[in-house]
């Protein structure tokens, strides 16, 4: 499946491919494995720029991404406690295929051509 951040205005900003382990997913599914991979590719390179859905506690906003003061390794657990309070809080949604997730609980049927979007509403800021 293809992941895309994108403005409320539709302009698309960063997009990766992530390898879906089932057919069916839950929204809570498709977004804890995208926090874990975005994660574990920054710790993996563990520079002090972090291109993710949530912006790690004391950094600061930059072009693509978030600064981090100093380069450390980010709990990816912290981040998927808050992008799932962030998208209960309205503050992004999400866009399966054609649909709008509604729920943590729904489930999609997802294949190697689905598309999902993260529109970012406010600032995420978190673990």
């Amino acid at each position: 499946m293809t992941i895309t951040d994108a403005t409320p205005s539709g302009e698309r900003l960063h997009s990766f491919t992530l390898d879906s382990l089932n057919e069916r997913m839950t929204v809570r599914e498709i977004l804890r494995a995208r926090i874990w991979q975005e994660v574990g590719d920054h710790n993996q390179k563990t520079g002090a720029v972090f291109r993710g859905l949530v912006e790690p506690t004391g950094a600061e906003r930059v072009l693509n991404g978030a600064k981090l003061r100093t380069p450390r390794t980010i709990d990816w657990e912290a981040q998927f406690r808050r992008a799932c309070e962030a998208f209960g809080s309205n503050g992004f949604f999400m866009l399966i295929g054609e649909r709008q997730a509604e729920s943590l609980e729904e489930a999609f049927d997802i294949g190697v051509e689905t598309e999902v979007q993260f529109v970012k509403l406010t600032p995420l800021v978190g673990g």
